[in-house]
């Protein structure tokens, strides 16, 4: 299945919204440019890059939620690609990057001004599987850019 990179964002003082930048260098060990202010939960090799779908984003704006890109701590906002195909393993190609899925991203209170009454858990893998961010490793390096084809394996 092949979509495309709707937006990419990385912090370089941390934390969240974070901004909208044109390409996103990805490393093994996550994001040139984007910084992250609690390294127990976020960042490092197993979670260096984290995703959202736009689908998911806009059920959620739908809901009357305030949320939009950056705004949840994520790297990479995917469209076109239907979330249900997004799993633990599943690899993410574009034509410089390889990622893999490691695991959900699970919310916490410092999103919460993304979401009506701060109900930042309706990004809550445990209560909504298909409303979730994931967390990727980086298979391969490369540099990731606004708008490029991105495909699921």
């Amino acid at each position: 299945m092949i979509g495309s990179i709707e937006g990419l964002f990385a912090s370089p003082i941390g934390g969240v919204p974070k901004p909208r930048v044109d390409t996103l260098q990805v490393t093994i060990n996550g994001c040139e440019g984007d910084r992250q202010n609690d390294l127990k939960h976020h960042g490092g090799p197993s979670r260096a890059v984290c995703l959202m779908s736009m689908d998911v984003m806009e059920q959620l704006q739908d809901e009357g939620h305030p949320i939009s890109g950056g705004t949840t701590g994520e790297n990479l906002l995917i469209s076109g690609i239907s979330w249900t195909e997004f799993k633990v393993g599943s690899v993410i190609q574009t034509g410089e990057v390889t990622l893999r899925i490691t695991s959900d991203a699970p919310p916490c209170k410092t999103i919460k001004a993304s979401f009506l009454d701060g109900r930042f858990k309706a990004l809550s893998h445990k209560v909504m599987p298909q409303k979730t961010r994931w967390y990727a490793e980086v298979i391969r390096e490369g540099v990731l850019h606004h708008g490029e084809a991105i495909r699921i394996e």
